[in-house]
């Protein structure tokens, strides 16, 4: 495939995830957005009028079926997950599929399974990789400032009181919905690219609002084979929410509130620029710096009474998509090894087995 080639795409579901999370992604990465399945006549008309050149398809299988796309990205609901992404693999095309992986660390292996078999290149979109607090927090630990560090505390808490109609809100195991599948599939995930895949996990998973069938309030403590512990939060019920990190080490603490921008920005309808018009990190609606935060939302490191601003890195969720289509190529490796995720999805089944026992569960 020529690097010059422009790279096509195709997307299986236009919800939240594929046209906030992966469409514009693709498109300022390079990509064409080239067709896009979904059975709702609502979001047909949104990909009509957000992108004109791409085919509406009715079905997933009439997409799967398209020997003209290089890559399908698989955004529907996560008990279709790993059955689509083996059947466009199986189609002979590259494959992306939205987090969680799959339901089950089981079927996630299937998905590998069927990639080895086929040779088509696999992935993940664990976008928080890409957040511009987890890559300061990265800069942070390869400089070493922290000293030996013990102890990483990570939290996405929401004040969120009322309950949502919509499958993440299912209790049933094969939806994979709640929490511990939705906010917990990217704290995990963040923690095994920063250490190490934990060996144990103990797990407290609560629903504290009225009405509430899936989890809505989750803490996990989690031990890997080094000395680093991990405790993360994910709340749908905190009025008041805690730092988003706080990573102490032998010589000082890095503290860190607020979330990364991109979502926020484009919730409000901005987008990134693609690369090809304007340089890759400016937003295309402000042409401000994409993902970049404000000085009020900077961490600090430091201890005790002396503490010093860490100027916050530039989130870009486009990253993924660029790496993406290097690794296509044959130009690098893939954004996100799909064995991370796996071993994540190993980390919910262990959590769910402590919720249940009140005990440590090895992973």
């Amino acid at each position: 495939m020529s690097s010059d080639e422009r790279l096509r795409a195709g997307i299986l579901g236009f919800g939240f995830a594929g046209r906030i999370f992966h469409a514009p992604f693709l498109q300022a990465a390079g990509f064409e957005v080239a067709a896009v399945a979904t059975g709702s006549p609502d979001r047909a008309a949104q990909v009509r009028a957000e992108y004109p050149d791409a085919e509406v398809l009715a079905s997933a299988e009439s997409l799967i079926g398209r020997a003209d796309l290089d890559l399908i990205v698989v955004a529907t609901p996560n008990s279709s997950h790993a059955e689509l992404a083996i059947a466009a693999l199986e189609a002979g095309h590259d494959v992306v599929v939205d987090k969680p992986f799959a339901p089950t660390a089981a079927q996630a292996q299937q998905v590998v399974a069927a990639a080895d078999s086929t040779g088509g290149v696999l992935s993940v979109f664990q976008s928080r990789r890409f957040d511009a607090d987890f890559r300061t927090v990265q800069s942070v630990l390869s400089s070493g400032r922290l000293g030996l560090v013990h102890r990483f505390e990570s939290r996405f808490e929401r004040w969120r009181p009322v309950v949502g109609e919509n499958w993440r809100e299912s209790a049933d195991p094969a939806e994979a919905g709640g929490l511990l599948y939705d906010l917990g599939s990217h704290l995990i995930d963040q923690y095994i690219a920063l250490f190490a895949v934990p060996t144990s996990v103990y797990a407290e998973i609560g629903r504290r609002r009225p009405g509430a069938v899936a989890p809505d309030e989750v803490f996990l403590a989690l031990h890997a084979s080094g000395d680093v512990i991990g405790h993360l939060w994910m709340s749908a019920v905190a009025a008041d929410a805690g730092p988003r990190f706080r990573v102490l080490g032998s010589a000082g603490a890095f503290v860190k509130h607020g979330m990364d921008p991109q979502e926020e920005a484009l919730l409000a309808g901005h987008r990134p620029a693609a690369d090809s018009i304007l340089p890759p990190t400016l937003d295309a609606v402000s042409q401000r710096p994409w993902g970049r935060e404000s000085e009020q939302a900077y961490g600090r490191i430091g201890a005790g009474e002396q503490w010093q601003p860490v100027v916050s890195a530039d989130g870009d969720y486009v990253q993924f998509y660029r790496e993406m289509a290097a690794a296509m190529r044959g130009d690098g490796p893939v954004p996100v090894d799909p064995a991370d995720s796996i071993a994540g999805l190993r980390v919910i089944e262990a959590a769910l087995r402590s919720a249940q026992s009140g005990t440590v569960e090895p992973v």
